[in-house]
């Protein structure tokens, strides 16, 4: 009930890093429409969790749809520069439509991440290209909490259609290539009919050249679609493979990618296809609307942390960070002065904690005050050893098992 952009970006994040040495990565990009923060830089945050090094370069880039393509070339650029061997680039949206309105039931929440580098990986860069273009189409200002746009398709008539049939053309002749050349197309579009129709127009076959959507399952992404669906294609991808991501807002990006040999190891802990799966209803309307904010609920969780606790436990809160006694070898969480085990004081080296575990005992609060009964909490025992007392969050009450 509490998610966010920059929660969703940080599991994005965090799953992509995974496995991944993150003292190379020189910088974090944060890709959004929706920050939680009108003053105060997510990707910072989102860094802080992913237990990057304090001299990492991090920026958030906003207020447009291709904000998450405009940052992976921003970032390709550093590379190339030379500034940074490998940088993060994450993007997330949870953009709001006016309650009863279309947009309400078309927009989903969602976030992706992509590490880029000089070393080989899963897929190429083979160039990029933009283009710039002053229209309103989609809008929010900053005293508005809802997406706008003008009625009876005009942005898709004068804005998305125009766009996308000057970009295709101009990126067949830049990378000398044809829409018979390419594996797959990731193109951005606001629902999926449109799509078929500017497929046909461009030359691809909208039944095995076109990325999906994801419009059934998610909605649309906002930012975070392209790199989403790119992250779909790739888990398909055979070696050799292009594949063209495209995004829409005002103007538009294009990155060729080609697959690598390297595509054929990539098995991501979960596939997106996989996330999607396992999804779970909210139930009603009602549990949605106060989960928004939407809902006027007088009955609520008082504030149990201030700015000074979250200063002094960052370490562990963030980037989890245990501590391990050195008499007795015993791991804990959170960090006290005091051994629970030996009673030794003051003597601990602190530990980086994992991030997987099974579930070692748990409990079904039905008086806390919030908005998604049962409140779970739960002992995890993570694979290093150490237990952690956290609340369980996405799950069904009738779902718990130790």
């Amino acid at each position: 009930y509490d998610e966010d952009s920059i929660t969703i970006a940080t599991e994005a994040c965090l799953s992509c890093l995974e496995g991944q040495d993150v003292k190379g990565v020189g910088s974090l990009s944060f890709a959004t429409t929706s920050s939680p923060y009108r003053e105060k830089q997510g990707a910072t945050t989102i860094a802080t969790f992913a237990d990057l090094g304090r001299d990492a370069r991090t920026a958030d880039i906003t207020d447009t749809l291709r904000a998450g393509t405009t940052a992976m070339i921003t970032a390709l650029d550093s590379i190339l520069a030379g500034t940074t061997q490998k940088a993060v680039v994450v993007a997330a949206d949870c953009r709001m439509g006016e309650p009863d309105s279309p947009e309400e039931q078309l927009y989903g929440d969602g976030a992706g991440a992509v590490l880029l580098g000089e070393d080989a990986g899963i897929a190429e860069i083979l160039g990029t290209h933009s283009l710039m273009d002053e229209f309103t189409g989609a809008w929010r200002k900053s005293d508005r909490n809802f997406v706008q746009s003008f009625p009876g398709g005009f942005d898709v008539r004068y804005g998305y259609n125009r766009v996308m049939s000057e970009v295709l053309p101009a990126v067949y002749q830049k990378f000398g290539i044809t829409a018979k050349d390419l594996a797959k197309a990731v193109i951005y579009a606001p629902n999926p009919r449109i799509l078929t129709g500017l497929a046909k127009k461009a030359g691809f076959d909208p039944n095995s050249q076109i990325q999906d959507t994801l419009f059934g399952q998610v909605g649309d992404a906002g930012a975070a679609a392209p790199l989403m669906m790119l992250a779909a294609a790739l888990e398909e991808a055979k070696p050799g493979d292009k594949i063209l991501l495209v995004s829409y807002g005002d103007g538009s990006d294009a990155i060729l990618f080609q697959a690598t040999d390297a595509i054929v190891q990539y098995k991501p802990a979960r596939s997106l296809m996989d996330q999607v799966a396992t999804k779970r209803d909210i139930g009603s309307y009602g549990k949605y609307a106060r989960f928004r904010n939407l809902a006027v609920k007088e009955t609520t969780c008082d504030e149990v942390s201030t700015p000074v606790a979250y200063f002094r436990d960052w370490k562990q809160l963030m980037p989890l960070y245990g501590e391990r006694c050195h008499q007795c070898g015993t791991l804990q969480y959170p960090k006290e002065r005091v051994c629970y085990e030996c009673g030794t004081k003051d003597d601990f080296v602190d530990v980086k904690l994992s991030h997987r575990g099974n579930v070692f005992t748990y409990t079904h609060d039905y008086l806390f005050p919030g908005p998604d009964l049962p409140y779970t909490q739960s002992v995890i025992a993570l694979d290093d050893g150490c237990r952690i007392y956290l609340a369980l969050t996405d799950s069904d009450a009738s779902e718990g098992a130790i």
